[in-house]
């Protein structure tokens, strides 16, 4: 393989991880938001994600201006940093909310429409469920 065969595969990877990094920084984003004296291990908890993928996204985030890393020389308990979210942090925050909001609903229609498919299958193969059953079903996504 040569540099640019790599280089496209390491793009289609990233490309196909995007929605999941994204929705990562928007997690990140709105936690500090809310809680700026937390310890990267317990973001990492609440996230449910690697420390070390926490320290490399807090650390991507300050990179790109979104968030200010305060130290606190004389901490004596185990939370030397604060996490401020930037001007240029709180639009990021802004638009991942925007375009998480519109993926999950894309998802959800995506999933009220499955639903009516496979109730018509079950319809219409006769697995001795009733209909009433399945309008009830149908009825509960919408």
């Amino acid at each position: 393989m040569n540099h640019l065969t790599d280089q496209r595969d390491f793009i289609k990877v990233h490309a196909m991880n995007k929605p999941y990094e994204q929705e990562i920084r928007y997690r990140l984003l709105k936690i500090l938001s809310r809680e700026s004296r937390l310890t990267q291990r317990e973001m990492a908890r609440r996230m449910g994600i690697s420390l070390g993928k926490i320290n490399y996204c807090v650390s991507e985030l300050a990179k790109k201006g979104m968030i200010k890393i305060v130290r606190f020389k004389c901490a004596r308990k185990k939370i030397p940093y604060t996490y401020v979210l930037t001007p240029t942090g709180l639009e990021e925050k802004g638009r991942l909310t925007v375009n998480f909001l519109k993926r999950k609903l894309s998802e959800y229609e995506e999933i009220k429409r499955q639903i009516r498919d496979l109730a018509c299958e079950v319809e219409s193969e006769g697995s001795g469920i009733s209909t009433a059953e399945i309008v009830e079903a149908v009825r509960k996504v919408g």
